[in-house]
């Protein structure tokens, strides 16, 4: 039985680990573009006063890019618009648009995104959250990114910032997951929409292909656009890539323990937590990534074989081996990287969770709207 479980752990422990560092190679910072490109900065803005201002003048920071930005304020009721409005005096780039009102069967953000392109003026749109912070020369290289991939949509994770524990233990495991478990070569070669993914955080979108396959019309009552949105691009014939966006931008995305934890679950029944998708995640992650951790500490405790508590071991370190070269590629915290295994457990428990309320048809709030997940699930 131990032979047989150590082995196991060994293959579910593999797989993501020779994945992770082939996909090292190929997920890559791009070069600043040599020319300068006209590019829409869209940022969707709901009761974002803590972090609209950095935001924007980061972005107007941008080099190498002729920029304008267009800020909709989705009915906040902070300081969100008197922030924007001060900075679009300073700077006749910056421009405020108040947000519409909501349609029935629209997500937030979506709508809020899907209002901003149309008010657009150039040929490429950079859809940005308003928690990011563009470094100066981000721009330029996601366009250069996009110019070198042929791709029509362009994505990446930026530089989290995490300061919370849950933040620390969990954030980091969006690489991870990523990179252990999508093949990016497979991406880059083919339109299947199941290969897409990318970050809400960070898109760059060709204009004509995003209006052919409807914007985020075609995503309407999504929250999780970085699955969605790609899938959507794909499933209208055109290519979407990855790139690192570790020196392109960087985010603080939640800032407490439970921002992180109502974050993850609003849309986990999009990604891992589908129904379809969960127990195969869950045994890939439990098997591969803590089932090592209890085989060395049970055979370390009872002296029932030193072969099999070798091999354990060595399965314990690949477990680890990704997440410690992403601690020094992505520049995460590295003393939350020590509890992997505690990291995996605790999302695997939101991802449950979320299913779990999702079936009893419980409602999920996100920045004051209530959303249903049960129709969405059933996709």
């Amino acid at each position: 039985m131990l032979i047989t479980l150590t082995a196991s752990a060994l293959v579910l422990a593999l797989i993501p680990a020779v994945l992770f560092l082939r996909n090292l190679r190929l997920y890559r910072t791009p070069e600043p573009s040599a020319e300068r490109t006209a590019v829409s900065l869209l940022i969707p803005a709901r009761n974002e006063e803590r972090s609209i201002g950095e935001c924007l003048r980061a972005a107007l920071r941008s080099e190498n890019v002729n920029l304008e930005v267009l800020v909709l304020d989705d009915h906040s009721t902070d300081r969100t618009s008197e922030i924007v409005e001060q900075i679009a005096r300073e700077d006749a780039r910056v421009k405020l648009i108040p947000g519409p009102a909501l349609p029935a069967g629209w997500c937030g953000k979506q709508f809020a995104c899907s209002v901003l392109a149309k008010e657009a003026t150039t040929p490429l749109l950079c859809f940005l959250d308003a928690d990011v912070q563009l470094e100066t020369e981000g721009l330029s290289r996601l366009v250069e990114g996009m110019r070198a991939s042929r791709a029509a949509l362009m994505s990446g994770f930026p530089r989290q910032i995490t300061i919370s524990p849950l933040e620390q233990l969990l954030l980091p495991l969006v690489h991870f997951i990523l990179l252990g478990f999508l093949p990016l070569n497979r991406m880059r070669q083919s339109l299947e929409p199941a290969l897409g993914a990318g970050c809400g955080q960070l898109f760059l979108a060709q204009r004509e292909a995003y209006d052919a396959v409807g914007g985020h019309g075609a995503i309407r009552s999504s929250r999780h656009d970085g699955l969605t949105l790609p899938r959507a691009f794909r499933r209208g014939g055109f290519a979407t890539d990855l790139c690192d966006a570790t020196h392109i931008a960087r985010c603080r995305m939640y800032r407490s323990n439970r921002e992180c934890f109502s974050g993850l679950l609003k849309n986990a029944t999009e990604g891992m937590a589908h129904p379809k998708r969960i127990v195969p995640f869950t045994v890939l992650l439990l098997g591969g990534q803590v089932l090592p951790a209890i085989l060395v500490l049970y055979l370390a405790v009872t002296s029932r074989s030193v072969l099999c508590l070798a091999i354990a071991a060595a399965v314990l370190v690949l477990a680890y081996l990704p997440r410690l070269v992403a601690v020094f590629r992505f520049e995460q915290p590295a003393p939350a990287a020590l509890f992997h295994p505690v990291s995996i457990l605790l999302l695997l428990a939101i991802q449950w969770l979320a299913l779990a309320r999702s079936a009893l048809g419980v409602s999920e709030t996100w920045k004051g709207r209530s959303y249903s997940t049960a129709a969405r699930v059933q996709r």
